[in-house]
C-alpha cells in the first residue's frame, strides 16, 4: 500500500474543472483526495482511504471531518457535480465518430450488511443465487474511443408487499382505545405514502432521459437499451425529442402479422423454416471498428401501445441456427445494418459497471444516508471519467506490450497516477531526509507504529 502525500497533478488538473460545484476550499480538498483515494487505494472505503494518507501536521484532518466534507457537507450537491460532469464529458464525444447513449441498471451487492441504504435481500438473476444489493439504475455514453457514466439514480427497494402483510397480519375488528385508532391510522399512512413514493426503474430511466434532454449536452446522441428498459412513456419522450432509440425486446411480445398477433419468435421460426432467403447478409462495423457478419431480416410492423416500429430479425451464422435476436426502433427509415450497429453501443455500458466495480469502488462504500451513497455513486462516475482524460505511460515497460496501435490502457493510465503519487512519496521523503530526520522518524510520519 503506497502512502498518498499529494493528490497526482494529472487528476488536480483535470478535477480543477469542477471547483465551481464546491463552495469551500477545504471541502473540495476533502473530495479530491476522496477521488484519489478512489483510483489508487486498494480499500476504496473512506476508512481506508483516510488511513492511506500521509498529513502534515499543520494539515491534520480527522476522518469525521473528511467523511463530513465529502458526504454530509451542505457545501456542494451530487445534483450540480453530475450537471458539471455532463457539461465536462460532453466536448470528448463531439466530432469523435458516433456516439449513443445507452440505459440499463445494475446490481451493487453488499452480502453482509443490512443497514446500508437502499439494500435488499432478493434472488440475484445474473449470479443465480439470493444475495443483498442495491439496485442502480444508470446512463452512459460511447463513442468508438471511450464510455463515460453522465447520471445514476439508486432505487429504493420496494416492500409493499412486506408492509400489506404486516397490516393484514395486525388488523382488528374494533380498538377499544383512541391511541391504538391513531397508531393503526399512521401505519395506513405509511404505506399508502411508501406506495406513492415507489419508482420503479423504468420511471427512473424516464427522468434520466428528461434531465439529459433538458440540458442539450448529447444532441445528436441516439439512445439504446434493452427490453428491461423498454416502456411507452420512455420512447415517447425519446420521439419527442426528436431523436431515435433501438431496443431488444422479448421473444414473447406480440407483433401483427397477416392480420393477426402473434409471437415474434414464431413469426421467426416460420420464416426460417418457409424463406430462409428472407434474411439478407450484412456486414456491420462494430465501434471498435472490427467487422461483424450477420444475417437480418426487417420489416416495419404494428405492436400493441407502441404502434408501427421497424423490427430487425438478427441472426448470426449462415446457417440461422442459432438464438434470433430481436431489436425494435422507431426510425422507420433505418436499415437492419445501421440499427444492429446503434444498439451494439448499448453494450459500453456493462464495460462502465464492470469498470466502477472493479476500479473505483462502486460496491465498497458501507453508507447508510441515501444521499451519502448517492454522492459515492456520482464521485465514482467522475473518477471512472478522470481515468479516462489521464495519458498513459509505461511504454517502455514489457508488462504494456500487448498494447496495439498505441492505445493507452486503463492499466498504463493507472500507472501513471501511481508513477506520480510515488514521485511526491520520493520528492517528500528527500525533502524529510534533508531536515537531518532519521529512517525511523520518517517511518513514524509515513506509517506510524
Amino acid at each position: 500500500m503506497l502512502p498518498l502525500v499529494q493528490i497526482p497533478q494529472t487528476l488536480q488538473k483535470h478535477f480543477q474543472q469542477y471547483r465551481a460545484v464546491f463552495c469551500r476550499t477545504a471541502g473540495f480538498a476533502q473530495v479530491s483526495r476522496y477521488l484519489t483515494g478512489l483510483l489508487l487505494s486498494p480499500n476504496k472505503t473512506l476508512q481506508g482511504i483516510y488511513a492511506q494518507w500521509v498529513w502534515p501536521k499543520s494539515e491534520s484532518v480527522q476522518r469525521r471531518a473528511m467523511h463530513a466534507a465529502v458526504f454530509e457537507s451542505a457545501g456542494w450537491s451530487c445534483e450540480a457535480l453530475m450537471e458539471r460532469h455532463r457539461q465536462v464529458v460532453a466536448p470528448a464525444h463531439r466530432g469523435r465518430g458516433r456516439a449513443v447513449l445507452s440505459l440499463d441498471w445494475t446490481f451493487a451487492h453488499h452480502p453482509y450488511s443490512e443497514h446500508i441504504y437502499g439494500t435488499k435481500a432478493a434472488y440475484d438473476y445474473v449470479n443465480r443465487c439470493w444475495s443483498r444489493y442495491q439496485t442502480v439504475v444508470t446512463a452512459a455514453i460511447a463513442n468508438p474511443h471511450r464510455v463515460d457514466g453522465v447520471a445514476v439514480e439508486v432505487q429504493f427497494p420496494n416492500y409493499q408487499r412486506e408492509e400489506l402483510a404486516y397490516l393484514e397480519m395486525t388488523a382488528q375488528e374494533s380498538y377499544e382505545q383512541m391511541e391504538q385508532v391513531q397508531q393503526r391510522l399512521e401505519e395506513l399512512l405509511h404505506y399508502h405514502k411508501n406506495r406513492l413514493a415507489y419508482r420503479k426503474r423504468t420511471e427512473i430511466a424516464v427522468d434520466i432521459v428528461r434531465q439529459l434532454e433538458a440540458e442539450g449536452e448529447f444532441p445528436q446522441a441516439d439512445y439504446a437499451f434493452d427490453c428491461g428498459v423498454l416502456s411507452r412513456p420512455l420512447t415517447e419522450l425519446i420521439e419527442a425529442s426528436g431523436k431515435h432509440w433501438v431496443s431488444e425486446i422479448e421473444s414473447s411480445r406480440l407483433i401483427l402479422w397477416h392480420g393477426q398477433w402473434h409471437r415474434v419468435d414464431g413469426v421467426a421460426q416460420t420464416l426460417r423454416q418457409e424463406h430462409p432467403e428472407s434474411f439478407r447478409p450484412k456486414v456491420v462495423t462494430g465501434r471498435n471498428g472490427q467487422k461483424r457478419a450477420i444475417w437480418a431480416f426487417t420489416k416495419t410492423v404494428r405492436l400493441k401501445k407502441y404502434g408501427s416500429k421497424r423490427l430487425v430479425i438478427v441472426h448470426e451464422t449462415a446457417d440461422l441456427s442459432d438464438t434470433p435476436r430481436f431489436l425494435l426502433t422507431d426510425a422507420l427509415h433505418w436499415d437492419s445494418s445501421r440499427t444492429f450497429a446503434t444498439w451494439s453501443y448499448r453494450w459500453p455500458i456493462e464495460t462502465f459497471h464492470e469498470f466502477a466495480k472493479h476500479l473505483v469502488g462502486f460496491e465498497s462504500a458501507q453508507l447508510r444516508k441515501e444521499e451519502a451513497v448517492k454522492r459515492h455513486f456520482c464521485l465514482s462516475c467522475v473518477a471512472q471519467s478522470l481515468l479516462q482524460a489521464t495519458p498513459g505511460s509505461g511504454h517502455s515497460s514489457e508488462r504494456f506490450d500487448f498494447a496495439q496501435n498505441h492505445e493507452h490502457t486503463i492499466g498504463q493510465r493507472l500507472y501513471t497516477l501511481g508513477r506520480e503519487a510515488l514521485q511526491q512519496l520520493l520528492e517528500m521523503t528527500q525533502g524529510l531526509l534533508a531536515q537531518g530526520q532519521s529512517i525511523a522518524q520518517i517511518m513514524e510520519v509515513l506509517m506510524p507504529a
